[in-house]
């Protein structure tokens, strides 16, 4: 691995844990597209760089969740009630999503991610809504593990933590926006677990695969990347306690419509 290759992964990294912490994003969303640019100058050029991309980016999502999840403990902003209602269903989705990534072309899967960053990017872009009401309406059980299985499905298909779902239904469903961030920061561990668990089995024995690999993900990048996301990721969840995150939610989402274009048109 050449010099590049590694400072871009730890750039990758750094990017992912400050955005994770601070937005509840999980990292995916920056991790994904880099690495799809990355292995590309590395010469990885198989069929599988996309699901490589996806399935690396869900390992990092483990660390940088667990980092952000602990920082946001800290401040008793998890609702830990909400996160167990929804993990049985998360879970099982993470494995469905993870088994229909491994049945798509490369060129699918880049096209479906491609689409989920064009949602994710107007939706960063479009004005925030009213403050959410004090009382917390949420499904019950079966539909929290619905949502839950929704989540999951789309967040592992795609290799991210989920919070651009998983933050907008606990908002609407009244959860005030930084105790949101900090729940699904929670949520996207165990989706990043059983994603990162489904990817290493439906990429298991593939052809093509460069070494360092186990089935889907790619070993040396997720642990670079991991090496500058965990440590980040406290500091953006304690920016997401400090500061109006609006602007950069703009700035973040015109870049992410940006890398959709190129992804869908490229």
């Amino acid at each position: 691995m050449d010099v590049v290759a590694v400072i871009a992964f730890f750039i990758t990294g750094a990017l992912a844990g400050l955005l994770g912490g601070l937005l509840g994003l999980g990292g995916g969303a920056v991790v994904v597209p880099a690495l799809i640019f990355v292995f590309g100058l590395l010469g990885m050029t198989s069929d599988w760089v996309s699901h490589q991309a996806v399935g690396t980016s869900l390992v990092t999502v483990i660390g940088t969740g667990l980092a952000a999840t602990l920082a946001h403990q800290r401040r008793g902003a998890v609702r830990w009630r909400l996160v167990l209602a929804l993990v049985p269903g998360i879970l099982a989705g993470a494995g469905l999503g993870s088994a229909l990534a491994g049945l798509l072309p490369e060129l699918w899967l880049r096209r479906v991610f491609g689409l989920f960053l064009l949602y994710t990017g107007v939706r960063m872009l479009m004005p925030a809504s009213a403050a959410a009401p004090a009382s917390v309406v949420l499904p019950g059980r079966l539909g929290s593990a619905l949502v839950g299985l929704g989540i999951g499905t789309l967040s592992a298909l795609v290799g991210i933590g989920g919070g651009t779902l998983t933050v907008p239904f606990l908002v609407r469903g009244g959860v005030p926006m930084r105790g949101a961030v900090a729940t699904s920061s929670a949520c996207g561990v165990p989706i990043a677990v059983a994603g990162s668990l489904g990817f290493v089995i439906s990429g298991w024995g593939r052809e093509g695969l460069p070494a360092g690999s186990i089935g889907f993900v790619y070993w040396p990048a997720a642990a670079l990347i991991l090496m500058a996301s965990m440590p980040l990721a406290p500091v953006g969840a304690r920016l997401a306690h400090r500061l109006p995150v609006t602007v950069l939610k703009r700035v973040f989402g015109i870049v992410l419509l940006l890398v959709s274009s190129r992804l869908l048109l490229g």
